[in-house]
């Protein structure tokens, strides 16, 4: 019964890892996306510029935004940027509403800004025409909402989609109950544990527990009567657990002086005991022939 709750608290722990690790991994492939998208605009900005040797810079997480860096100069016409960015965000769907901002490097100036909200089928472009001088900018891109929708990943050579939100919620759903029922496993085990620490008649025997006080054997909510000399030869068995008990010992221990006949009807008992321990396939009685018995517990 323990060996049994034991692997079902492991399968419960090892289920929780796995949703765990796979939330961490879907957490990394998607910032993976983002970024990757954001390199393409760059490089999209840079060739709407005629500019296709220069490089994009590492992209940065700034807390809720993300900061676009250019190795060289460059002049953009903001009608262009605004369908370049565009473009690429419907390309690679990662992202239904978001807002640009071009920040001058040397000043920290914002120079230019737009918010696209598909939601609203909208958006918000100004100065369509003006067209800004060369220099160097970065693109400050935030995401007001991901494209729950569109989005897809490459991942093991089949395509993943994002979790919605509803689909997010059933999962927090689902390890909040994993993790509820693993409480409530540890809880039987420390309670079932406390009781045989508390109660010396309790007593643990592989899946089993012995009920010394009412000669029971107790296994998976089923009991199971010892007769008063099964109960006896039983605890004076465990007493030496994995040692050989020779049959002169056992016989005065549980039967004291009652004869040859008894000698000859310890074997039957052993045999009623072994038919109980059944149950348990780790815990045997073994005959040490010519010697005795030992009572044998995998661990």
């Amino acid at each position: 019964m323990r060996l049994r709750q034991d692997k079902i608290t492991s399968l419960i722990f090892v289920c929780l890892l796995l949703l765990i690790s796979r939330g961490h991994a879907q957490d990394k492939h998607n910032d993976n996306h983002i970024e990757v998208s954001l390199r393409m605009i760059g490089h999209q900005v840079l060739l709407s510029s005629n500019d296709s040797t220069s490089r994009v810079l590492p992209v940065v997480k700034e807390k809720n935004r993300y900061r676009i860096q250019f190795e060289s100069e460059f002049e953009f016409r903001p009608e262009n940027l605004v369908a370049t960015i565009d473009g690429v965000v419907k390309e690679t769907g990662f992202a239904s509403s978001y807002i640009v901002e071009v920040e001058q490097c040397d000043t920290g100036e914002l120079v230019y800004s737009f918010k696209m909200d598909a939601i609203e089928q909208s958006d918000i472009i100004p100065c369509r025409a003006r067209l800004q001088p060369k220099a160097c900018y970065s693109l400050l891109f935030t995401l007001i909402e991901t494209d729950k929708l569109n989005t897809k990943l490459l991942y093991d050579n089949n395509d993943f989609n994002y979790l919605s939100s509803i689909e997010k919620r059933r999962l927090y759903y689902i390890i909040g109950g994993l993790f509820m029922l693993l409480v409530v496993v540890l809880y039987v085990l420390w309670k079932r544990r406390r009781k045989s620490m508390i109660d010396p008649n309790w007593i643990p025997l592989g899946e089993y527990y012995f009920d010394k006080r009412n000669m029971e054997l107790v296994i998976e909510q089923q009991r199971i009567e010892l007769t008063s000399k099964e109960a006896d030869l039983l605890l004076l068995l465990y007493n030496a657990a994995n040692t050989t008990v020779e049959r002169d010992v056992i016989l005065n221990m549980v039967w004291g002086d009652e004869g040859d006949y008894v000698g000859r009807t310890l074997d039957v008992f052993i045999s009623k005991l072994r038919k109980k321990l059944e149950f348990d396939s780790k815990v045997k009685i073994v005959n040490i022939r010519g010697v005795g018995y030992k009572l044998v517990m995998d661990v």
